[in-house]
């Protein structure tokens, strides 16, 4: 007995494109690979390794930000959107990278930052220089007195300058904020787009996408408002989804349709209704945002499948693209979050970050394993997250004096934020820098990595990294994965079985005892040892 997961939905307005079923690496360039020796990595690190990423089978990187930036943040702190840090390397070597990932089928996506740049960005500090009542203060928003609203990584989201003025920046002070309701803030973003279109990238990955414009007034944020009924494209949230925001995507569509490709975009927009995801997605909006709705959610089957039925269901209604995420940079590795006692802790993400857990490393582990089998077979693309693949943890022992997340400190480090998922990748070798580089690493790396680096998996048939290679290329290989539609099937309690056509079956065992398979031909594929013909618990297997 089954069901179906949705009705059919109409045509997709981007037919085929690429994105609609990629597997896209993302790479963190400061902790990917280092090729100068000063412990951060860099474009020509990431070049030498890109057969990693070919081995591997992926359709596309998506590079987070390799612009000049103080590193307030690292990196989200732009100070020259059309430029390379020269930490990182030059445009040169951007353009070598992205002709080299081409010869191997590969398509590069890059961040773009419009929500803040910079406090180094000329534009701002011509801005202070200028003072009050510019025309530079126009291109931000500098306010008399300040409003209710709070920074994202904690305290206000007002600093106030010399003058007696104050800016809003909705992060770091360090990290002002754009007045979208200037003329010439949308036109500097189209130059920048068509900069890096020129420069042959096939889509950029959108960060902060829900908050560009502000409403106007900046009237106060009203307490608990957050979660309020919703109208479409509203936002309770007098600086998240303003209705502004669908017309400005619809123009950068209209930019990216006009080059060869199609080229497409990904947004950054965490929704807790679908009514604030729906109207991006519909029509000629974004071409994709990101399902985010994974992450935070416990070890659960019951939560995984509402979750997926929901987002599936939104995707197949507008005929958008919702790619599967279970991390990035900004989010504890989920090889730690699913290691944690889930009947204790029902907010891993905010539990990890405040440092208030206990870890089973080999359970996590054995999760994130089932957990990238069911990532991998959903409809529609996924995204890994450099690291995943070989099952790093998160490094929550790093020395207070080493943490560089802007987070840290204005939370009275209170959260521990966000370096534990960004520690440099280990390569080879059995002690630090792991064969990341000729140097040391930007951030320590722990000195228990030795059996987790590239070399150390690349021989192992059991390894992380020989999962993640094998998952891909029978996703490559069958008519069912990709994008598409699927069934779910009849399971027991804590279990998830669904199935795709023609002849897929995912199950996965979120429960604490086997389970039987089943009908099946072949088992293409499991996340760990099958005893006979049950499915241990914690592990997803691919059956035909």
């Amino acid at each position: 007995m089954s069901d179906k997961a949705v009705p059919d939905g109409p045509a997709v307005f981007d037919g085929d494109a690429w994105w609609r079923d990629a597997v896209v690496y993302q790479i963190y360039p400061r902790s990917f690979a280092d090729a100068d020796g000063d412990g951060q990595g860099d474009l020509p690190g990431a070049l030498a390794r890109l057969d990693h990423l070919a081995d591997l089978g992926v359709d596309a990187v998506w590079l987070s930000p390799f612009y000049p930036s103080p590193l307030a943040d690292g990196g989200y702190d732009v100070a020259h959107y059309t430029d390379v840090d020269p930490r990182y390397g030059t445009l040169a070597d951007f353009d070598a990278y992205v002709a080299a990932a081409a010869a191997r089928d590969i398509k590069v996506i890059v961040d773009i930052v419009p929500n803040h740049c910079s406090a180094a960005h000329p534009r701002f500090r011509q801005a202070l220089a200028a003072g009050p009542g510019s025309p530079e203060r126009e291109w931000f928003l500098f306010r008399d007195e300040p409003n209710n609203w709070q920074s994202m990584f904690g305290g206000p989201a007002w600093t106030q300058t010399p003058d007696g003025q104050w800016y809003l920046h909705l992060f770091d002070s360090a990290q002002p904020d754009w007045n979208w309701r200037h003329p010439g803030v949308t036109a500097m973003f189209e130059d920048v787009l068509r900069f890096w279109l020129d420069r042959g990238v096939s889509g950029f990955r959108i960060d902060v996408a829900a908050m560009l414009f502000k409403e106007d007034g900046l009237p106060d944020v009203v307490p608990g408002s957050q979660g309020a009924p919703l109208a479409p494209g509203r936002s309770a949230v007098p600086y998240e989804h303003q209705p502004e925001l669908l017309e400005l995507y619809r123009s950068w569509r209209k930019i990216l349709a006009a080059y060869p490709g199609p080229r497409g975009t990904v947004a950054e927009i965490w929704f807790a209704d679908p009514a604030q995801a729906r109207p991006y997605l519909t029509g000629d909006g974004l071409a994709q945002l990101f399902n985010f709705r994974l992450m935070p959610l416990p070890w659960s089957a019951a939560e995984f499948r509402a979750v997926i039925e929901e987002s599936h269901r939104l995707a197949r209604e507008t005929g958008g693209s919702i790619p599967w995420v279970l991390g990035n940079h900004d989010v504890p590795r989920m090889a730690t979050r699913f290691g944690i006692d889930q009947d204790l802790v029902r907010a891993p993400t905010a539990d990890v970050l405040l440092g208030r857990v206990a870890v089973d490393h080999e359970l996590g582990r054995r999760r994130a394993r089932a957990a990238t089998l069911l990532l991998l077979a959903l409809p529609g693309a996924a995204y890994l997250y450099q690291g995943d693949e070989l099952g790093l943890p998160e490094y929550l022992d790093m020395p207070a004096q080493a943490r560089q997340d802007p987070m840290f400190e204005r939370t009275g480090r209170a959260f521990i934020g966000r370096d534990g998922c960004r520690v440099p990748l280990p390569w080879s070798g059995t002690s630090a820098p792991y064969g990341f580089g000729p140097g040391g690493t930007w951030l320590p790396q722990p000195a228990d990595w030795a059996h987790l680096t590239v070399a150390a998996q690349r021989d192992d048939p059991g390894s992380t990294l020989n999962l993640h290679r094998a998952a891909i290329a029978l996703r490559r290989e069958h008519p069912a994965l990709g994008d598409g539609d699927l069934t779910w099937l009849d399971a027991p309690p804590g279990v998830l079985a669904l199935t795709r056509e023609p002849g897929f079956t995912l199950m996965v065992n979120f429960g604490p005892d086997a389970v039987p398979l089943p009908p099946h031909h072949d088992v293409l594929l499991a996340s760990g040892p099958l005893d006979g013909g049950v499915l241990p618990a914690d592990t997803a297997v691919w059956l035909s």
